[in-house]
């Protein structure tokens, strides 16, 4: 347990900052083509808290909160009464959940039904990264059990 939240929270101060950078970047690069006081926030999100920095500070949090659902979530392929195919479900529904429930909120989602396909295809991208890592990660297990079993037959 102290790994998987360990990991939780590396992984929510990677994405924070990425999702910190790639707004910079993106609000630097438009503001320099002429587009004055652009901030990559929606009006609609911006509305929501009392200043546009703390729209800004819990657009990052949120960032935060995804790469580390993506992380801890992780946990259920751990879990080896469950199939690989179960495990990949709950993790996509699970991690579904927050994702679409973050993009509503963060990204006004269904305001700016343009966004969608860029949010799924961020978030396929992802699941298919993790998902190929996990069943990496299961056949090496699965070839090292395997190899005990062959040892302990030659030397039996």
């Amino acid at each position: 347990m102290k790994e998987i939240l360990k990991r939780g929270a590396f992984s929510f101060a990677v994405s924070a900052f990425c999702g910190l950078m790639v707004n910079l970047i993106v609000d630097i690069i438009i503001n320099a083509m002429g587009t004055e006081g652009f901030v990559s926030i929606s009006p609609e999100t911006r509305a929501l808290f009392a200043t546009p920095v703390i729209a800004a500070y819990v657009n990052v949090l949120l960032y935060g909160v995804i790469g580390a659902t993506f992380s801890v979530m992780t946990f259920l392929f751990d879990i080896d009464r469950l199939g690989f195919l179960v495990q990949s479900v709950l993790y996509f529904l699970l991690t579904s959940i927050v994702l679409v429930g973050v993009t509503v909120l963060l990204w006004q989602l269904h305001r700016y039904p343009q966004a969608l396909i860029p949010t799924i295809l961020g978030y396929g991208l992802s699941f298919f990264i993790i998902l190929f890592n996990q069943y990496r990660e299961l056949k090496k297990n699965i070839r090292d059990i395997n190899q005990e079993l062959q040892v302990g037959e030659q030397s039996a």
